[in-house]
């Protein structure tokens, strides 16, 4: 195998809001475009990597160009090596604390970075890391917020389309318990008995409301239960974990390996999930798939589909692919599910490529 020497040139970033098909309702609130900081790498060979963010809201995406500007500076000439960089990186943004936005520049400049490492090589990035590509298993995210019941189990019926078999509901209706309720049976009710229902909370829960709510839910053909309480109350995770027959999943909240060593240490959760950003990119996540291995816990993605099918043809405990379609509309060629699987792509990289007229289309500062 033959590896290509590569040198940094520069960084780049344009931040865009592109419509979802399907507004996300959560317990913290409505989200109906996505805002996204797309990330560019080039090098002095000729070979370019990509990235991009999910920022939540547009103002956090717009302000991370400049930041992007400015690490352009610092590793400029540098010998594109991920280990190396990511201490870089790190070292550059630890006065002001390697998390939330920054960790947003962090991550995708570490997935350029190995998009550009796999490119060089010809190869796809599951290849580079060591796995052959495969169909990776998903489950449909997209949609499926606080809505009404009916409104619900219509929305899950039409988000099996692609073979997917399983979708995620969303709960913590200001109703409470009873109108979870309500929505979860309308939806299972819909539902065939192989098609898995996950649920996510989004942290809307007090621990005692949580222990109800996880007893209630207990025989409901409930797959998982995401984040019932605040992410980072391992304590009282682990009390819900005991309590409970549904498994308890947690993961995308875990900035680095420290969060996500001490939930495991606490036993905080049934299954894990690990979401690029947050986690340090691909540099992150392979490690983050090596410590949910060394605990033998079932690992999932938490949102970018077209990175993470790559990273969980190589995480020995993979479990399902979160698919959402949310950068479909600046990408040249969005992931493709057939048969309820992501077909990890043969080009070089991890695939994407933007769509220049939509990126244009879209971006913020036109």
């Amino acid at each position: 195998m033959k590896h290509q020497k590569l040198t940094l040139r520069s960084l780049s970033a344009v931040a865009v809001t592109v419509p979802m098909k399907l507004p996300l309702g959560t317990s913290a609130q409505t989200i109906k475009e996505a805002s996204l900081l797309l990330l560019d790498l080039k090098t002095h060979e000729g070979v370019e990597g990509r990235g991009y963010a999910w920022c939540y809201q547009a103002g956090i995406a717009r302000s991370l160009v400049p930041i992007v500007a400015e690490l352009s500076d610092v590793l400029q000439g540098m010998t594109v090596a991920p280990l190396d960089l990511a201490q870089i990186v790190a070292r550059h943004f630890k006065l002001a604390g390697l998390a939330g936005p920054l960790m947003m520049v962090a991550s995708p400049v570490d997935t350029a970075i190995w998009d550009a490492l796999a490119i060089a090589a010809n190869m796809p990035l599951a290849t580079l890391l060591g796995a052959s590509p495969r169909p990776i298993q998903a489950y449909n995210s997209n949609g499926l917020g606080l809505i009404s019941a009916a409104a619900a189990a219509d929305e899950a019926e039409a988000l099996l389309v692609g073979g997917f078999k399983g979708v995620k509901l969303r709960l913590g209706r200001a109703g409470g318990l009873t109108h979870d309720l309500e929505a979860v049976r309308a939806v299972r009710k819909r539902l065939a008995s192989d098609i898995h229902l996950m649920v996510d909370f989004n942290q809307a829960l007090s621990f005692a409301d949580a222990m109800r709510y996880g007893a209630a839910l207990d025989g409901e053909g409930i797959y998982w239960i995401e984040e019932p309480i605040r992410h980072d109350d391992y304590h009282h995770m682990a009390l819900l974990a005991q309590a409970t027959t549904t498994p308890i999943q947690i993961g995308e909240n875990f900035t680095g390996l420290q969060p996500m060593a001490a939930a495991l240490e606490a036993r905080a959760c049934d299954y894990v999930m690990s979401d690029l950003d947050r986690i340090g990119g691909v540099t992150g996540w392979m490690r983050a798939a090596g410590l949910a291995a060394a605990y033998n816990r079932e690992m999932s993605s938490h949102l970018f589909p077209e990175v993470s099918a790559h990273l969980m043809a190589a995480t020995p405990t993979r479990h399902w692919l979160e698919y959402v379609d949310w950068a479909n509309p600046i990408l040249q060629e969005p992931i493709e599910i057939v048969d309820g699987n992501a077909i990890i792509p043969t080009r070089p990289g991890h695939g994407m490529m933007w769509d220049m007229a939509a990126v244009k289309k879209y971006r913020l500062d036109k």
